[in-house]
């Protein structure tokens, strides 16, 4: 029996309720397949935890996180906390400490899900964003003089490392390569950023040479966004810079129907550290305990932690399960429907125990 260790971080707003209809439908996984088992063991850091202690986890927060073959996480973030402390103070230190350089976030329309494009279904959208998830625009570097005055002044510098572009960009065209399509498309702004994104050009120019099966093109982010909406059928693989790519997945989202059924996964490819595995639609306060968060993304996420794990097979039947329940017409709002989040758990659950893979 293969056993693995999870840290499950709920976090804030939506999170406790996606997470734990995530780990319900992992467990039947694990019964249904009977060969692995996962160890899981839940933190309750976020924003409340930061309400009662002053900081979003413990200072040993990572040394408690490294024992753990993978972390699942909810969503970060509060109206009564700021963003920058949210994000600085839970996510990013994970992300960052545990040197995450490759954020992955698939992006397909499920069946049964309408695209908010014309003429477009399952099969016409189906790409994976390669983000580059420990540096550039990102990084923290920067500052701010003269708070208050009239001359005051804030900075915000991207640092771009040959080394970190350069691995991102190996990680994509290797993505690229194991992909059907063998197709990658470079996103930067490398006409008006003419020093870092000029470097991600010829970095990739470079790392391109060690696929020659892969064919690959280079897109301006503003036209990128044109060439998503008008042409989806003419991309598959995606990688851009940490605040590209960031801005780009939510945008793929929504054009496959609804953040809520979009996941992320921040790897070490590595495996030096435990990779972290969450949905992209953030804690949604407006919806929070009402009962009608969409989960999708979270089964989904879990399947891409499963996969990570070596465990393919499960991961296959867990999607299997989530695109049977989608294409019967089993909806949360988000998506046109009037599910809850559990009758959406408990029917992927269902097809978890039929679902021939």
């Amino acid at each position: 029996m293969r056993e693995y260790a999870i840290a499950a971080i709920p976090a804030d707003g939506i999170g406790p309720e996606v997470i734990s209809a995530g780990l319900q439908a992992l467990s039947v996984l694990e019964r249904r397949m009977g060969s692995f088992r996962l160890r899981v063991e839940e933190f309750p850091w976020g924003s409340d935890f930061f309400k009662k202690t002053g900081a979003m986890m413990p200072a040993d927060g990572l040394e408690k996180l490294k024992k753990f073959d993978a972390i699942y996480f909810g969503a970060v973030g509060a109206p009564d906390v700021p963003d920058h402390i949210t994000l600085w103070g839970l996510r990013l230190p994970i992300c960052q400490g545990f040197d995450q350089y490759a954020n992955v976030r698939p992006t397909k329309i499920l069946p049964g899900v309408t695209s908010p494009l014309a003429n477009v279904g399952p099969g016409d959208l189906d790409w994976v964003i390669v983000r580059e998830n420990s540096e550039g625009e990102y990084a923290g570097h920067g500052g701010r003089a003269h708070k208050g005055l009239p001359e005051e002044v804030a900075t915000e510098v991207a640092i771009f490392t040959r080394v970190g572009v350069t691995r991102i960009m190996r990680y994509a065209f290797r993505l690229a390569q194991a992909r059907p399509r063998k197709l990658l498309t470079v996103v930067t702004k490398s006409n008006a950023q003419r020093f870092g994104m000029v470097m991600w050009d010829e970095i990739a120019e470079e790392v391109s040479r060690e696929f020659p099966d892969v064919t690959w093109d280079k897109m301006l982010v503003d036209a990128m966004t044109m060439r998503m909406v008008l042409k989806p059928q003419s991309l598959d693989t995606i990688v851009a810079t940490n605040l590209h790519a960031d801005i780009l997945s939510d945008l793929a989202a929504a054009l496959a129907g609804s953040l809520g059924v979009a996941p992320t996964g921040n790897v070490d490819p590595e495996r030096r550290f435990p990779s972290m595995f969450e949905p992209i639609h953030g804690s949604a306060f407006d919806i929070t305990g009402k009962g009608i968060a969409n989960p999708i993304a979270t089964f989904w996420t879990g399947a891409q932690m499963l996969e990570h794990l070596g465990e393919s097979e499960a991961a296959a039947r867990l999607m299997a399960a989530v695109e049977r329940v989608t294409a019967s017409g089993l909806l949360t709002p988000d998506l046109g429907g009037k599910a809850t989040t559990r009758e959406v758990t408990e029917a992927v659950c269902d097809a978890i125990h039929s679902a021939n893979v």
